[in-house]
């Protein structure tokens, strides 16, 4: 081997440039399989974090992924609601340490305005600590007070003490657009304080403008179906004087004093009276979005061997093509004393070289991409591949990379060894 290494570098020098085609190539592959491999991983985390701290996600009955992307991460839109009597009647279970009533339904910009109490900012977290930290400012105490995440902060330039006005109706505008979608009405008659800036949590907190339940019932006092009531005008400084306790509600997240219990919750609430109620463990929800959505992870898994497949095949053209070029070479090595052995050895090596130097070119692609990215990937999507390690599961796809190129390089040295001594010495005419 000592022997055989040195004689392995020199051989692919002097064929350095088909070599580096083929490098490329592996090397291509392995940053596709190992993007997908993180990017699933960040958004598992992203996912998980997320939820950090809700034992139940609790809701109108019908689909839990549904209810999970609208409740967490306010996708798509509630087709039912909950009262808020029924919320009341839960609320008074002894088992239940803490619980976050949710509204949804307006926008600001393409952001969505999640209405809550101030215990929203002392329950949720960002998977590493519970309660929301301020980079600014703090919690909504008055009615027309609006806490915002770090994303919108960031992408609209906002700060504490600005007013802005809210839109009615769900939004899905780019927040780059600075026009209000002329579909979605605002509410200008009653604009709105930003008193906190979250700091960055990872999360669909970070995209949220957080005002009180109250705010929001106050903002639709004259309104109906969607659109201002004709000839009403209720200005903002008479909302408080108005019964502004909610009427329904699009969620409720809910902690308990001990998980054990979680089971036992679950069922009182599925077997709740009042109306159809269901509520549901994020985590397994969480597991039913992922078998909906790993038909996508599979099929780019797929895409990325193939391309490696592709690189392989590369990688043992350029060795058989060169094949002929090294008939002499090979015989010479014969002559001297060289055993088939070694000569499997010696193009074995030369495959293994060139394969462990697409792996490493490939793994510096997938770092230096997952650090240039970091802050458009923090800021769009919420997940964050910066100080991403290489798990378990990558390293063992790259050591199946590793001896899938070593396997395929056992093709043409076997060709090789096959070649008589005469073959390589007597010239070709």
């Amino acid at each position: 081997m000592k022997t055989l290494l040195p004689l392995a570098w020199a051989s692919a020098w002097n064929r350095r440039l088909s070599l580096t085609l083929a490098t490329l190539s592996i090397a291509l592959a392995v940053a596709l399989l190992l993007s997908v491999t993180r990017a699933r991983e960040a958004a598992q985390t992203h996912f998980a974090q997320s939820v950090a701290g809700v034992d139940l996600v609790v809701g109108p009955r019908g689909s839990p992924v549904q209810l999970l992307l609208h409740a967490v991460f306010h996708l798509g839109d509630a087709s039912h609601t909950l009262a808020w009597k029924s919320y009341q009647a839960l609320a008074a279970d002894p088992l239940i340490a803490w619980r976050l009533p949710l509204a949804l339904g307006d926008s600001h910009r393409g952001f969505p305005v999640l209405g809550s109490t101030p215990e929203y900012f002392r329950h949720l977290g960002d998977g590493q600590q519970q309660g929301l930290r301020f980079a600014d400012g703090q919690p909504f105490a008055g009615l027309f007070e609006a806490v915002i995440g770090a994303e919108v902060a960031a992408r609209l330039g906002y700060r504490t003490g600005q007013q802005i006005t809210l839109q009615h109706g769900a939004s899905h505008l780019d927040a780059h657009h600075h026009d209000e979608d002329a579909t979605h009405p605002e509410h200008a008659d009653k604009p709105f304080r930003i008193v906190g800036v979250l700091a960055p949590t990872g999360t669909p907190v970070d995209r949220n403008l957080v005002v009180s339940l109250q705010a929001l019932e106050a903002i639709h006092l004259d309104w109906q179906g969607g659109m201002p009531m004709p000839g009403l005008s209720i200005p903002a400084e008479a909302a408080g004087k108005f019964d502004l306790t909610p009427k329904h509600l699009n969620a409720v997240l809910i902690g308990l004093h001990q998980r054990t219990d979680v089971f036992r919750v679950q069922r009182q609430i599925n077997a709740f009276g009042g109306e159809p109620l269901m509520a549901i463990l994020p985590g397994l929800a969480m597991d039913e979005l992922w078998q909906l959505v790993g038909s996508v992870e599979r099929t780019l898994h797929g895409l990325a061997w193939l391309v490696m497949a592709a690189g392989l095949a590369g990688l043992v053209a350029v060795i058989v093509a060169s094949l002929g070029e090294r008939r002499r070479e090979l015989a010479i090595l014969r002559s001297v004393g060289a055993g088939r052995r070694h000569i499997i050895g010696l193009l074995v090596l030369e495959g293994a070289l060139v394969t462990v130097a697409g792996i490493a070119l490939g793994m510096v692609v997938v770092e230096a991409a997952g650090h240039l990215l970091a802050p458009w990937l923090r800021t769009r999507l919420g997940m964050d591949l910066s100080g991403a390690t290489l798990s378990i599961e990558a390293l063992q796809r790259v050591g199946a990379v590793l001896a899938t190129g070593i396997a395929a390089s056992l093709i043409p040295a076997w060709r090789a060894s096959r070649m008589a001594l005469a073959d390589g010495l007597l010239p070709r005419l």
